[in-house]
């Protein structure tokens, strides 16, 4: 039975390799040159095992590899997520779903435990998790991830009313340094929270929903090229309050609606009718489920009604909006989920795993609920007073021990444009986490920090790439140098390479969102041995 079986076996291999190694042109040709007279067959031919098989001439790529759980969830989060007030929501969910409990920062914690793992949110744009180590005592280090849930996007104002030309259009304010000609022409929608008045048993409380309305509401019509002779030579030219205006409808039809169907809810006079156009006021109503009259305010912006994708012919891509900086908050959270899922996940940890998403990173992060604010600081410092009992100097001892991973996409190289890139440091789609580095502190690696990553990545065997702005150009810049001011905690600044940063539409490729998940579990599972053996300042 065995030797039938390897005969089997055998000739299913050879019928794979022959098949992937001739085309079936090849193989008739063959076949004639061994039915002709001329063909002197060898008087011995051993049998090739697989191992021996020579590399075939070309192998087609058949069927796509499966694909990584991580990269199907992420592309689940992102069209949840159109909004930092929907991120913040989806990562709540995701969180809980883990067993990580919800904290509020208005309460004490005086019942934190080791082993246990929780969460709280602020302003609902940001967010906070962290799991505590079963061998965690006051003072031992904080192992952080920092990423940030907004992205360029165009707001509504506080007043939105504009008619004009005989449309409806609705008023919008630039969120963060855009592309904004990417905006022109999409099938756009309205996303955000509500603050809606409610009405219980007689008593009035105030709470906030999050609403998104489905289907293509708005669009920014680009100007006909025959009324812009000059846009071949001169490029387009967009004014941002001339032109960036969306269109939500036509007057006359509005009216003719309104002569149709009689007294529409919301177009009494006064109060929020004279700053938004009823129509709109109609679709958030609906959305958040209450009455026009009950909507007190809103956040609200523009997002594109076109879901992310697993995309590419060899579905290779992720096409989407909002990868910068969803892409790494997602693969953060993952990596601390994942990283203390088991019952004994936990047993043999010092430290405090943490991962902080702010708020407001695209427009200088000075808010609240941004990375230039104490939130971070806040929490090491509560987590640290909860165990520490007598000495109040053990934060800054903690501080010390701390690392900060800061997280944000970082520029991969362009075909079209690869001049733009410096000649040594062009990281590539597919080549993993990239490390990035300022002299000017645009970014917070030092050696140090750079080698404590780059270790982890090579003890999993996991691609790494080192990024560096050319001297001619302008650096960007991340919530990891304001951290590491303002905390005083080692920082290194990566991301995964990506294409069309900041337009509605950016890509990357589904190999560095699985390579980022990877690595960012290994370092929250191996820091605290790894730095143990790291000598500075001794």
């Amino acid at each position: 039975i065995r030797i039938v079986t390897r005969f089997v076996f055998e000739v299913v291999l050879h019928i794979i390799y022959w098949s992937t190694r001739y085309t079936s042109k090849e193989i008739h040709n063959i076949r004639e040159i061994r039915r002709s007279k001329t063909y002197d067959p060898p008087a011995f031919r051993p049998i090739v095992f697989p191992s021996q098989f020579p590399p075939p001439r070309f192998r087609p790529y058949r069927i796509p590899p499966p694909m990584a759980a991580v990269v199907s969830d992420l592309v689940d989060f992102l069209n949840a997520s159109p909004t930092a007030f929907h991120a913040v929501d989806e990562a709540k969910r995701l969180l809980k779903a883990a067993g990580f409990e919800q904290l509020s920062e208005r309460e004490e914690w005086s019942g934190l435990q080791p082993g246990r793992k929780y969460f709280f949110t602020r302003n609902h744009s940001a967010i906070v998790a962290f799991a505590i180590g079963a061998k965690y005592v006051a003072g031992n280090g904080f192992h952080i991830i920092g990423a940030h849930t907004d992205s360029p996007c165009l707001k509504l104002k506080p007043v939105t009313k504009i008619t004009k030309g005989g449309y409806l259009e609705v008023g919008v304010q630039t969120y963060g340094g855009g592309l904004w000609y990417t905006w022109f022409d999409r099938d756009l929608t309205i996303a955000g929270r509500v603050l809606v008045r409610e009405k219980k048993d007689g008593v009035v409380s105030y709470g906030h929903k999050l609403v998104r309305v489905q289907e293509p509401i708005m669009r920014i019509p680009t100007l006909a090229i025959h009324l812009d002779r000059t846009i071949s030579s001169e490029g387009l030219k967009i004014n941002n309050q001339n032109h960036l205006v969306p269109v939500l409808g036509t007057l006359i039809k509005h009216e003719m609606q309104k002569l149709v169907e009689g007294n529409v809810p919301g177009e009494s006079s006064g109060g929020e009718n004279t700053k938004h156009h009823p129509l709109l006021l109609q679709l958030i109503a609906k959305e958040a489920n209450c009455e026009v009259d009950e909507i007190c305010d809103f956040e609200l912006q523009l997002c594109d009604t076109q879901p992310s994708v697993v995309a590419g012919a060899m579905k290779e891509f992720i096409f989407s909006g909002r990868l910068d900086n969803l892409c790494m908050s997602f693969c953060s959270l993952k990596a601390l989920v994942e990283s203390t899922s088991t019952d004994h996940s936990l047993d043999h940890e010092s430290g405090v795993r943490m991962v902080a998403l702010f708020d407001h990173e695209e427009v200088g992060s000075d808010s609240a609920q941004g990375a230039g604010s104490p939130a971070m600081l806040d929490a090491l410092t509560r987590i640290t007073g909860c165990f520490n009992h007598s000495n109040s100097k053990l934060l800054e001892k903690a501080i010390q021990r701390s690392f900060l991973v800061s997280a944000d996409m970082a520029h991969a190289l362009h075909p079209n444009y690869m001049e733009k890139h410096e000649e040594n440091h062009q990281p590539k789609l597919h080549g993993g986490l990239v490390i990035k580095h300022n002299a000017n502190q645009r970014y917070a690696t030092n050696a140090v920090t750079a080698f404590i990553f780059r270790e982890i990545a090579e003890r999993h065997q996991l691609p790494i790439q080192d990024f560096v702005v050319r001297n001619d150009m302008a650096c960007g810049s991340t919530i990891g140098p304001i951290l590491a001011s303002g905390v005083g905690i080692r920082t290194v600044d990566i991301g995964a390479p990506q294409l069309s940063m900041h337009s509605i539409r950016e890509m990357c490729a589904v190999d560095d969102v699985n390579y980022s998940y990877e690595h960012l579990k290994a370092y929250f599972e191996e820091f605290t041995e790894l730095d143990n053996k790291v000598k500075v300042d001794c």
